[in-house]
């Protein structure tokens, strides 16, 4: 069952997809739906997030998520529910380790491990945030795609729970010849409020920045999202949460890619918060193949 159309309300149609229900006939088991998607594919960050949520449900209460590590298996279908089975790997004073695969139809689409901690002190310091435009003088996806009547140009504008800003320009529809470095900053806050609980704001960040970890890789290429033939797809993930984040709250990614090779490129991202706290660091592997 593929959950209702998110145009209305995108923010809540996520919330109720990452509300998992647990199976009362298997301890640390939980079911999942999808939200419909554009090519008829699960979104990749919401069986990320799904999968960490259900991670996060078998831990001591006090214990965060500070790292995610994941790989995308098979594409999945937004039509039919997803089987979310979580394996307690330790529990120790301090941390715990937790590995989720997702399934449908009994095969695993996503193999996840995650480590949760308490809070403790201990040295603290952190990068500086980029100097960048405010997220309100930046055009967003709307502007850009506002007049495009296609089915992906209404889920980047009008359907996505996030509002993202691309500071450089958005390269929905073309992109500047090859940029030397492929960098970029983008703004983001989801489009609506989210209820005040951590594990739930960390999960949407996990969410939310699958949209954009590979931007940097077309960028650098100078190729837009509307390259006819291309394909992309999310291969790994790799996640650490510094510090408490807000998702409705706006959130700079400062995105660079160091390397793309064999049809595979790698995007990296620092996420800060408006007031230039480091929140989370964020890499990305996907499959990137273009026409010759």
């Amino acid at each position: 069952m593929t959950l209702p159309a998110a145009s209305h309300d995108p923010v809540r149609a996520v919330l109720r997809a990452l509300d998992l229900t647990p199976d009362p006939q298997q301890p640390d088991t939980f079911e999942g739906l999808s939200l419909p998607q554009p090519q008829g594919r699960v979104f990749g960050g919401q069986v990320l997030a799904q999968a960490l949520l259900a991670a996060g449900r078998t831990v001591p209460d006090g214990r965060l998520p500070h790292s995610l590590h994941g790989y995308f298996l098979r594409p999945g279908d937004d039509a039919a529910p997803i089987g979310f089975a979580v394996e307690r790997l330790r529990d120790g004073r301090s941390f715990s380790a937790r590995r989720t695969h997702a399934q449908q139809g009994g095969s695993p689409i996503l193999s996840m491990i995650a480590s949760f901690q308490e809070q403790q002190p201990g040295i603290e310091y952190a990068e500086d945030a980029p100097e960048v435009p405010d997220p309100e003088d930046v055009g967003s996806a709307l502007d850009a795609l506002g007049d495009v009547d296609h089915p992906m140009a209404r889920f980047w504008a009008q359907e996505s729970a996030f509002d993202l800003r691309h500071v450089d320009g958005p390269i929905y529809l073309r992109a500047d010849a090859e940029s030397p470095l492929g960098r970029q900053c983008v703004w983001a806050r989801a489009r609506g409020p989210v209820p005040d609980d951590q594990l739930l704001h960390r999960a949407l960040l996990a969410y939310a920045c699958d949209q954009i970890m590979l931007e940097p890789v077309l960028r650098r290429a100078g190729r837009p999202w509307a390259t006819p033939g291309l394909s992309m797809a999310s291969l790994d993930h790799a996640m650490w949460w510094h510090r408490d984040v807000r998702v409705d709250e706006w959130l700079l990614f400062s995105q660079s890619t160091p390397s793309a090779q064999g049809g595979r490129g790698l995007g990296a991202a620092r996420v800060f918060d408006r007031a230039g706290a480091l929140v989370a660091s964020i890499a990305q592997e996907g499959m990137v193949r273009v026409p010759d």
